[in-house]
């Protein structure tokens, strides 16, 4: 398997308000493996996204394996950051439809 990115993100955790992301589910991209789950907070991801590093979505099928999904950036609007999976200008975060934990 070729490696899809430095960290991969399976599971995210949202406010009440589903406006922001307080943590996500992070794996290290092994190239042939996934890595074990760490959570780690929103401002750690942007930290990494800023030092250069890449991340993705990942999924599990339904016979267990991950499966890619898509490149998470951060997208700032009016001065804030936020992390998204796509370029909508929308004042949230949006990993698009991971599971929440």
């Amino acid at each position: 398997m070729e490696k899809w990115a430095d960290y991969l993100i399976s599971a995210v955790r949202y406010n009440p308000e589903h406006t922001r992301i307080i943590k996500v589910r992070e794996h290290e991209d092994l190239g042939d493996k996934v890595g074990q789950a760490t959570e780690v907070t929103r401002q750690e991801v942007i930290s990494k996204i800023k030092q250069g590093k890449k991340y993705m979505t990942i999924f599990r099928t339904k016979d267990g394996k991950w499966k890619r999904g898509e490149e998470v950036h951060i997208l700032t609007i009016d001065g804030e950051e936020f992390i998204r999976t796509d370029a909508n200008k929308i004042k949230a975060d949006n990993l698009g439809n991971l599971p929440e934990f």
